[in-house]
């Protein structure tokens, strides 16, 4: 938003300065993006006036003027301008001066044998305009010395702030001004146009779409159109605006004054005498007023004659029923447009324009009238004419709503303590009347340019409270404390700056957890498997049907009705099926040594149907071992998989001596080739062992294959518990060997489970450190050799002591049928 300070003090009476006037503004919240002084540059320029222009003597084109620039004597320039001529006023440059519009640094130099001390300008050559025909033409009279600036009007800086959404009123002058009165900078001039009083008007209203709550107008005849005055010319230009006509600029003056857009239209280019506010028709198109042809629909709100569309409301008019410089009639527009259908119509159409700015955000809702008052008087001063009664259809909209505001609540969002009569007196300036006050809080009514402020309860013309329609409206807007919105204008207008800091809570020097448990599993086990040699695949989480009926049911519950390709119809039961075709692929391709693994989702059907999505670590290697010097490579075995899966359930914490293995693996496993790891006799943590040959088949995967899959949801969350000082034994430990002669249909983990039961408060650890089958062992059986650690707590151990340990030991596993070697 753009204005001058002369503009703003039509509306602010203030003799504040414009360092304060800025720095207040930013600390309301109204950010000053720029103060542009436009006299700065041209302070070297002055008036002038030429008191003889004569031909060069060595030139055809060129004159030699002599000019009276106030300095108190004549001054010799070389012009070249076609219009320089004996007596005219003229704005002058000295030496030194440099020129806005070429950045060239005069200097007194010979022209053709002729000294020039300096130079008469032009528009273009000072930056104000395009024109570049001849010099600058003041009036004559005009006293040589003044500087050009002030004699222009151009000493007068241009503000420019940045808007928040929110603030509509702020996208005037007079909402600006009545911010800065708030905030103490002065007082809020009024503002009360009379009301104008005319015959009746040619033209009428029809009103067919809720797009439009309410529009008026009034017929103005007998206008004559042409320039805008130099005041209204310069302040448009300050702002960015081009001048047009007298009838245009007062439209676009009052949109930016009051924050009131216009429109104004030819009458005798208006078919039908009635201006139609409706919905757009299929295929109906209109030339507006930037030359474009737009084709409307019917979810645009336009304004139609007879003829058919004239304008799209709320955004931009028509160029067929534009004013001239011919117009004598006129048919001046003041509407209240639904923001929300100007802003999808703008963004539909990509058109942009002051006064679709103004719209989207929310007008003043009882502007009305007096805006059209205001605007026609001033299209009479500069145009002449005799104005109608006013026309409309609709009706003003019930915007009369009323706030309540805490004192106590202010202070605690504050964190400060705010005067009372303060809060209350920065409400009243900025137009919210009071309508009731205690000790603990007030109730002001919110004045209807303050669209952005929430309501308790909404008044109708009567003063009578209509909690519907305020519940309504506070739903409508996602309004939950209308509150808030009274707290932030106190302490808006009290200055942002005047809040007092707080300093942001602390970090903690350890950061605190981000990742739930399951997620830190997932990564760790990443990272263990990648460790171990694996590289992580990630595959469809569909597959063949056929395929997947190998790895156990594949029922209708887990069939893709809408497959991305005709073989991926099916969801997988498990990652370790897709793992085995990527295995597949990188074998035919010659890779027959593979190593992969992926942690995603297995499908299985549950209980009614239902479908149950589990979280699966799986790998799978194939082909031979490494080859090296130390060991001949060899084929996958069963205890690779279990290796890998091992591995990654010490990482994640699981206790291992409470694991069992046992022989039940689905039938996709080789059979004695493969386990099921549990723990307890219920919870199954996963799977390993060496893939079943005819699945291998069914899946096209040729030579030795072992797998593993482990279920990441079975494992169960660490508990939260204080950690306990480590315990350190203060007696040496002491180790034993045994070496048991073991049927094969008992288990190594059935054995290290009997050796750790036989005497728990002493043996800290158990484990398997020999397998041996051959000479010297009976058919059927194999030898185990078993180390265990004694740890005491109480004293150091005895022969006694530790023969009476292993004598348990001995006996545990005898009930195994198990005997000592």
């Amino acid at each position: 938003m753009k204005f001058t300070l002369s503009w703003l003090r039509d509306h602010l009476d203030t003799d504040a300065p414009l360092d304060r006037l800025t720095e207040t503004l930013s600390a309301i919240g109204l950010e000053v993006d720029s103060v542009t002084d436009r006299a700065a540059p041209l302070a070297p320029f002055h008036t002038a006036r030429v008191i003889e222009a004569s031909p060069h003597p060595n030139a055809d084109r060129l004159r030699v003027c002599r000019v009276d620039a106030g300095t108190g004597e004549e001054i010799t320039v070389v012009c070249g301008a076609p219009n320089a001529r004996t007596g005219m006023g003229a704005v002058f440059a000295p030496p030194g001066a440099v020129v806005p519009g070429t950045g060239i640094t005069l200097k007194i130099g010979e022209i053709r044998g002729v000294t020039s001390a300096g130079m008469l300008v032009s528009l273009r050559e000072l930056g104000l305009g395009e024109d570049h025909d001849g010099i600058i033409e003041i009036p004559p009279e005009t006293r040589p010395g003044i500087p050009y600036a002030t004699w222009a009007g151009l000493d007068d800086p241009v503000i420019e702030v940045g808007v928040t959404p929110n603030r509509g009123d702020a996208l005037s002058v007079r909402g600006i001004a009545r911010d800065l009165a708030a905030a103490g900078l002065g007082t809020l001039k009024p503002w009360a146009p009379e009301a104008l009083h005319g015959p009746f008007s040619p033209i009428a209203w029809k009103n067919e779409t809720t797009g439009c709550p309410w529009v008026t107008g009034r017929y103005i005849s007998r206008v004559k159109n042409g320039p805008s005055p130099d005041w209204l010319q310069r302040r448009l230009l300050a702002v960015g605006l081009r001048p047009i006509s007298a009838l245009v600029d007062v439209t676009n003056y009052f949109a930016f004054d009051i924050g009131r857009p216009l429109h104004v239209y030819d009458t005798d280019l208006i078919s039908g005498g009635t201006l139609t506010v409706r919905r757009g028709r299929a295929g109906e198109t209109f030339t507006a007023l930037d030359g474009h042809l737009y084709e409307v629909t019917d979810s645009d709100v336009v304004i139609a004659d007879a003829s058919g569309v004239v304008g799209l409301a709320g955004i931009m008019g028509g160029k067929s029923t534009a004013v001239s410089d011919t117009t004598k009639n006129v048919f001046v527009e003041c509407a209240l447009f639904d923001p929300v259908r100007v802003a999808l119509s703008g963004r539909r159409h990509q058109l942009h324009s002051d006064a679709r700015a103004r719209f989207e955000r929310g007008l003043d809702q009882s502007l009305l009238p007096a805006a059209l008052d205001a605007a026609s008087a001033l299209i009479m001063k500069l145009c002449g004419g005799e104005p109608s009664e006013p026309v409309s259809a609709g009706a003003e909209p019930a915007w009369r709503r009323s706030a309540t505001l805490r004192f106590e609540r202010l202070n605690s969002l504050a964190g400060t303590d705010v005067p009372q009569d303060e809060a209350v007196g920065v409400l009243e300036r900025l137009g919210f009347a009071l309508q009731s006050r205690d000790g603990a809080q007030i109730t002001v009514a919110v004045p209807p340019w303050r669209n952005d402020i929430a309501a308790d309860t909404l008044l109708d013309t009567g003063g009578q409270v209509d909690h519907g329609r305020a519940i309504m409206a506070a739903e409508g807007a996602g309004i939950i404390e209308p509150e808030c919105d009274l707290i932030e204008e106190v302490l808006r207008i009290r200055g942002l700056d005047n809040i007092p800091p707080l300093s942001l809570p602390g970090v903690p020097p350890v950061p605190l957890t981000v990742l739930t448990p399951r997620q830190t599993r997932t990564a760790l086990a990443r990272r263990v498997l990648a460790g171990r040699g694996l590289a992580e695949c990630v595959t469809f989480s569909f597959m063949p049907r056929a395929r997947a009926a190998v790895f156990g049911a594949a029922p209708e519950t887990l069939r893709v009705i809408n497959p991305i390709a005709a073989d991926l119809d099916q969801m997988r039961p498990t990652p370790l099926a897709t793992l085995v075709q990527a295995a597949s692929g990188n074998i035919a391709r010659g890779y027959a040594d593979t190593a992969l693994f992926e942690i995603g989702p297995g499908y299985a059907e549950g209980a009614q149907g239902v479908t149950a999505q589990g979280l699966i670590a799986a790998g799978l290697r194939t082909g031979f071992t490494p080859r090296h010097w130390q060991a001949p490579a060899r084929h996958m075995e069963a205890m690779d998989a279990k290796a890998d899966l091992w591995d990654l359930l010490a990482a994640l914490g699981v206790p291992m001596d409470a694991l069992t293995c046992t022989p039940d693996a689905p039938a996709y496993y080789h059979p004695g080739r493969s386990g099921v790891v549990r723990q307890g006799p219920k919870t199954v943590l996963g799977y390993f062992g060496e893939l079943h040959p005819a699945a291998q088949d069914a899946l096209g995967l040729a030579g030795h294959a072992v797998g593993f899959e482990l279920f990441l949801d079975q494992i169960a969350d660490p508990k939260k518990k204080r950690r306990a000082p480590p315990d350190l034994a203060l007696f040496q430990p002491v180790r034993r060997d045994f070496a048991f002669l073991v049927p094969r249909r008992v288990g190594a983990d059935a054995v290290l489970r009997a050796v750790r039961g036989a005497e728990r408060t002493l043996i800290e650890r158990a484990a398997i450190f020999d397998v041996y089958e051959g000479d010297n062992v009976p058919e059927g059986q194999r030898s185990l050799g078993v180390e265990i650690v004694l740890q005491p707590r109480e004293r150091t151990m005895t022969d006694e002591d530790i023969e009476a340990v292993c004598s348990k030991v001995v006996a545990a596993v005898n009930k195994l049928g198990a005997t000592l070697r």
